[in-house]
């Protein structure tokens, strides 16, 4: 990535955020080794221990290099929310750090606060799950109070069943929980704050080449290592390309079929992302590529 760093403060808590393959994370670690950073997550799928090359978590060359936060610290099938993520990067912050990844929840609950909202009961978590897969993600959409259907991300099954589930476990919608929102944790003000705003064609054609690098440094293997505790409703089975992978091991897709459909996974992701940051990032610093 051609971009001036020294444009960017060398004091201020810098957020990164971007699309997935936008090269945010080599401009986090230029900025890390230029000031002395850590730099920490702020990718909802990076978190987990299982995943390294599907969700293009840091090598082990790139974490002993430079310190890193928040990687591949969480198993599999433990309960990992935003507010699970809001606690743990709180604590960092009494360092440098360059806070980098493509989950603009997470980047909102730092800047904007977060609800304080009462977990999910396994009973409503289970029951949203069967729904979700029975029905769909429009039956329980048009079940969310008016304020939350017109503010949850349509797109995304599982901030639709998210809000469905607080909803059934409090009675009282999402939008609801979160104008109550307390404090931020850090104010967008205090920060120095860059989104990446590639050239759709450009970042398309770097999603190609990457699941291709994927592929050929072994991320078959990783699936198939997963395979044995697959389970896809779990939030760490939502990995892109772990779906495609896993449906090929069993058969029910040839390879290459699974890696064009997970190369199109891929690139719905990285929109959904750029809708994301349009919608909510409009006063961060814009990264324009190429």
């Amino acid at each position: 990535m051609s971009f001036d760093l020294t444009t960017i403060s060398r004091e201020a808590p810098v957020l990164i955020a971007g699309p997935t393959a936008s090269g945010k994370s080599a401009l986090a670690m230029e900025l890390a080794a230029r000031d002395g950073r850590v730099v920490v997550n702020a990718d909802a799928l990076q978190v987990y221990d299982c995943w390294q090359l599907l969700t293009a978590r840091p090598s082990v060359q790139d974490e002993a290099a430079l310190p890193h936060a928040l990687y591949g610290h969480i198993g599999r099938d433990a309960p990992y929310s935003v507010g699970h993520w809001l606690r743990e990067v709180t604590a960092l912050l009494d360092r440098p750090v360059v806070i980098v990844g493509g989950t603009g929840l997470y980047f909102t609950a730092l800047t904007e606060g977060l609800a304080d909202i009462p977990p999910t009961p396994p009973e409503v978590r289970a029951l949203a799950d069967s729904r979700m897969a029975a029905e769909g993600l429009a039956t329980l959409l048009a079940e969310l109070d008016p304020a939350t259907a017109a503010r949850v991300d349509r797109l995304n099954p599982a901030r639709v069943q998210r809000a469905w589930e607080v909803q059934a476990a409090t009675g009282r919608g999402l939008a609801a929980w979160q104008d109550d929102t307390g404090e931020p944790a850090l104010p967008l003000s205090q920060t120095q704050a860059l989104v990446i705003r590639p050239n759709v064609d450009w970042l398309n054609a770097r999603i190609d080449r990457r699941f291709d690098a994927m592929m050929a440094q072994g991320a078959l293997d990783e699936a198939r290592a997963e395979l044995p505790f697959w389970n896809p409703s779990r939030p760490s089975s939502r990995a892109i390309g772990a779906p495609e992978l896993v449906a090929h091991l069993r058969g029910e897709m040839a390879l290459p079929q699974a890696v064009a459909a997970a190369k199109i996974a891929s690139r719905q992701y990285a929109k959904r992302q750029r809708t994301w940051f349009r919608s909510r990032m409009g006063n961060w610093r814009d990264i324009i590529l190429p």
